[in-house]
């Protein structure tokens, strides 16, 4: 059995495969997660792993990734990078050698050109939340919208000018005030994450664009993004487990080249 853990900045991702099948997906919030299960002993996270509902075998080979990685050394687990780990999962979820990623995540923005199944050049946005997931649950937070109502909507957006997501509270406020409709303004918003992830995603050439991560689940983000680059862009069957696949992927190829 390989395990691949995300340690999102939002969610902990966690997948267990057994040769090249996934057998189970499993989703936490990430603080409730490090407090339940979670407790820190010489500098590691011990997770307990008995605890978790999940058939997770003693001797399983566990690799993480995620935004936690970079502040917790997980005991018994091989860390990897987040491109490493994105990368990997988006090939084996699309069958695709070649392709721009696009991982939207909790709090930060990655960009990796890969050609024949190989990440040539990455570029990272993780200096602003905006255009995250943490922007977009603030603005249906500010807007009284759901998730999936505000991932809904793609029809006329208004322009949005603010660029940090604390700025953008009052935008919004403003502009519900001036009384543009509800749904133009969650088309702004959505259209507000696509207009900060093309400078990234213009840098490189382009065939495909695979888009990961939470985000990837907003359907006017990903019309919004495809109407944009003018090529195909595809969303794999399990985005927000992305990087955990991943990483249960380099597990199985830690542990059959013997390393």
């Amino acid at each position: 059995m390989n395990v691949g853990i995300d340690l999102g900045s939002r969610r902990v991702k966690i997948v267990l495969m057994e040769g090249s099948g996934i057998v189970r997906t499993r989703s936490f919030d990430t603080l409730p997660f490090y407090k339940r299960y979670g407790t820190i002993r010489e500098g590691k996270l011990r997770v307990q792993f008995n605890r978790l509902d999940l058939p997770i075998d003693p001797r399983a080979r566990i690799s993480v990734t995620g935004y936690g990685r970079n502040n917790i050394n997980l005991s018994g687990g091989n860390n990897v990078t987040e491109i490493q780990a994105h990368t990997q999962g988006a090939i084996f979820q699309t069958g695709l050698g070649d392709f721009t990623l696009v991982d939207l995540g909790g709090q930060d923005t990655k960009v990796a050109y890969v050609e024949g199944r190989k990440v040539r050049d990455f570029l990272m946005n993780d200096k602003c939340a905006a255009g995250s997931g943490r922007y977009l649950e603030n603005m249906a937070r500010v807007l009284a919208v759901s998730l999936r109502d505000l991932g809904d909507q793609y029809s006329d957006p208004i322009e949005l000018d603010a660029t940090c997501a604390i700025f953008g509270e009052s935008e919004m406020i403003g502009k519900i005030t001036e009384g543009f409709p509800i749904p133009r303004i969650c088309a702004g918003v959505n259209f507000s994450v696509v207009r900060r992830v093309l400078p990234l995603i213009n840098r490189f050439p382009r065939q495909n664009i695979v888009v990961s991560g939470g985000v990837a689940k907003n359907r006017a983000i990903t019309k919004l993004l495809e109407h944009s680059v003018h090529v195909p862009v595809i969303v794999p069957k399990r985005p927000e487990f992305n990087g955990a696949i991943g990483c249960a992927l380099l597990s199985r190829s830690v542990s059959q080249s013997g390393s």
